[in-house]
């Protein structure tokens, strides 16, 4: 397809993309179909508390993993892993903190982030980096 001005490009690929929140639901579900075929039992998916959600908990032998998911279109300029920044996860901490306690949890807790891309011309996602323990709780966040 030949666009003759920037203004014709961008409304095609506007037309071709998802709403971020269907690439968001897209690499969720993306994620939980590799979380299975990695031996992970789905606990909760959209695990909401006062302080945020978290998209997937998961569990395998005796750790529950608490995945954080993110997408970005392909050929970001950045990483989908870098917009967890530190206010993200101290949220995702506390919410994991709410989950443990209200369903009486007795595992290794840790942290994933699965990162995902996302093609426009396809409409399909990628995962391309799934990071175990990908940060570790600090001394102010030693609830655990």
């Amino acid at each position: 397809m030949k666009f003759t001005d920037r203004l014709s490009l961008k409304k095609y690929w506007v037309k071709k993309m998802l709403k971020p929140n269907e690439i968001g639901r897209s690499g969720e579900e993306r994620t939980q179909k590799y979380l299975l075929k990695n031996g992970y039992e789905i606990l909760d998916t959209n695990f909401h508390s006062r302080w945020g959600e978290i998209d997937i908990v998961a569990k395998k032998g005796r750790i529950i993993a608490f995945v954080e998911v993110k997408a970005r279109a392909v050929g970001s300029i950045v990483r989908p892993v870098e917009a967890v920044n530190k206010k993200k996860i101290e949220k995702l901490i506390k919410t994991a903190w709410v989950y443990i306690q209200k369903n009486s949890i007795r595992l290794q807790p840790r942290f994933d982030i699965c990162e995902v891309e996302y093609y426009p011309d396809t409409q399909t996602v990628k995962i391309v980096n799934y990071i175990k323990n990908a940060f570790m709780l600090e001394d102010d966040y030693a609830v655990f």
